[in-house]
């Protein structure tokens, strides 16, 4: 097969592994830098460019599109679905998962477990929305935050509502949630692959932080699922319409809570915790699925 991935880095560990396990089970590789394709879309045969060459007869693309640039990079996968490429995770799927206030809509439409979160934009509203989610202490977090920055908690009632004034000065889109204290500072990343839970770590923030990143501190191990939690992971990927999810899941007292459904999860803290080999199983998966236009959307809506 002829696999294209979509990344800025090739070095990049993620990047780095699936071209290694690509390339073990005898594939054809190439990696171009998303923001350096170029399409014609006005042409009865689409096409993508990359370095003055067309980026045609791929059998899959593996999108690995930073959170910075998913407008753009959006748009070339979708080029690559209206060439009938097989794309791992479609252009729809990720772009309704960086939407987070819409991916949590989305999936409590359909009943799974979430933290009670508020979201306003007036600032009349700020004292209703703080008791909304059941008063201080909370979390206020930046819709277009990644990787744990714009994730503040907020102790007391007064913190709050002048973090959440401050984010409403500047024009910034929050949501607000309640904080999930029995959790610890620990939270489950679940790698879901197709219809099942391939890998599962605990991370753990570092003393005195909340925020359980592996980028921020966080410490990671292996950890045991319930029957509840793998059906939440991959109930919730399914929801998002992704192959390949990292969903992020709380242990409160009312059950298994998600966070967040990731559609670029890095490979590096779930390979090292676990010792699993993560890309080669994403590769075996693409190998099973990759077939001509085989997408929900053939690159529209």
């Amino acid at each position: 097969m002829k696999i294209a991935i979509l990344s800025r880095n090739k070095k990049l560990y993620s990047t780095r592994r699936l071209i290694e396990a690509a390339e073990a089970l005898g594939h054809e590789v190439m990696v171009a830098d998303t923001l350096h394709c170029y399409m014609d879309i006005t042409s009865n045969k689409p096409t993508v460019q990359y370095k003055g060459e067309e980026l045609n007869d791929y059998d899959a693309v593996i999108p690995r599109i930073g959170a910075s640039i998913t407008f753009y990079g959006t748009a070339v996968l979708r080029q690559f679905e209206m060439m009938g490429v097989y794309p791992l995770n479609e252009s729809v799927a990720i772009s309704r998962s960086r939407d987070k206030l819409r991916s949590l809509q989305l999936l409590s439409r359909k009943g799974i477990g979430l933290p009670v979160t508020g979201f306003c934009h007036a600032p009349d509203n700020i004292q209703d929305l703080i008791k909304l989610v059941g008063g201080a202490p909370l979390v206020i977090k930046l819709l277009e935050g990644t990787q744990g920055i714009g994730v503040v908690l907020a102790e007391t009632h007064k913190a709050a509502e002048s973090v959440i004034e401050a984010f409403m000065g500047l024009k910034a889109n929050i949501m607000v949630q309640e904080y999930i204290k029995e959790a610890g500072g620990a939270d489950i990343r679940c790698l879901v692959i197709g219809d099942k839970v391939v890998a599962a770590m605990k991370r753990q923030a570092q003393e005195g932080e909340f925020r359980s990143n592996l980028h921020r501190g966080g410490s990671a191990e292996v950890i045991k699922l319930t029957p509840e939690e793998r059906s939440t992971a991959v109930r919730s990927a399914r929801i998002m319409g992704l192959n390949v999810a990292g969903v992020d899941i709380l242990r409160s007292n009312h059950g298994p809570v998600v966070m967040e459904v990731n559609s670029s999860p890095g490979l590096r803290g779930i390979e090292e915790a676990t010792g699993k080999d993560v890309a080669g199983m994403i590769i075996k998966f693409i190998e099973k699925q990759a077939k001509p236009y085989k997408t929900q959307t053939r690159g529209k809506g």
